[in-house]
């Protein structure tokens, strides 16, 4: 029995830890050709080593780094099938205390880099002639208010279009990629626990805790296999007729009435 991404290749970015590594123990456990790509090296290449996978050393803010990563792809595999944009980064700051470097920085590693990689492994995949799949890491923060997060939030919110509008170019160039976003909601990974508002604007402790069960409702953090099981649904062919689509994964959060992330 052959897995559910058997021989397809596929990249995932900030790939060493996090959501990202567990879409690559998945993908590896499935059948797939993984690229670790990070520059969190000495994890990567860990990460790498355990599950039978390559790692390569990628500044997702370069786009003359994704022009060569597919020049390695192309000399290496010969084809690409699945991209995952799933590096990120958040930092705490509403609308008013937000700095420019903060904007900048927070916007470069989700908006900017999702652009690079959907514009250079575009034609890779089409190249392959085989069913692709690119998928987004979004967030909920992308579609909900996320008021201690703004610099995140639009990063998110262009990723969540960006990724429609490649989709629906694809379609209508007849190819056979599709490109679709993920929302997760609240998952226990190192970028989210690593998350504060900044000192001037921060609430109070006991303010915070009572915002934290506000928000979840009752409702547990997540853990990564419960976004990279849909991450794996997309990448595989499963998913052939899913395209344009964003998929939620919060445990109700965004249709809880009176919820604010």
């Amino acid at each position: 029995m052959t897995g559910r991404v058997d021989g397809k290749v596929c990249i995932v970015t900030g790939g060493a830890m996090g959501l990202g590594e567990a879409d690559c123990r998945l993908f590896a456990k499935e059948g797939g050709k993984v690229i670790i790509a990070d520059i969190v090296d000495d994890k990567g290449q860990a990460l790498a080593n355990e599950i039978g996978a390559e790692y390569v050393h990628l500044d997702v803010t370069q786009e003359d780094a994704w022009i060569a990563l597919m020049g390695h792809v192309k000399s290496t595999y010969g084809k690409l099938n699945v991209l995952v944009n799933n590096a990120g980064i958040a930092g705490g700051g509403h609308v008013e205390n937000t700095t420019e470097e903060l904007w900048r920085r927070v916007n470069a590693v989700s908006a900017d880099a999702t652009f690079y990689g959907m514009k250079h492994a575009i034609p890779l995949m089409r190249d392959s002639g085989e069913l692709c799949s690119i998928i987004n890491m979004s967030s909920i923060a992308g579609i909900a208010g996320t008021p201690y997060v703004f610099a995140y939030a639009a990063a998110k919110g262009a990723v969540r279009l960006m990724s429609k509008a490649a989709a629906v170019h694809c379609a209508q160039n007849g190819d056979k990629i599709r490109v679709n976003s993920v929302h997760p909601g609240a998952i226990e990974t190192p970028m989210t626990t690593g998350v504060h508002p900044p000192e001037s604007s921060a609430p109070e402790p006991d303010e915070i805790s009572q915002r934290i069960m506000e928000y979840r409702m009752g409702s547990r953090m997540g853990e990564p296999n419960d976004i990279a099981y849909g991450v794996l649904y997309l990448a595989s062919d499963e998913s052939k007729y899913t395209n344009g689509a964003e998929l939620i994964i919060d445990n109700t959060v965004t249709v809880t009435e009176g919820v604010v992330a």
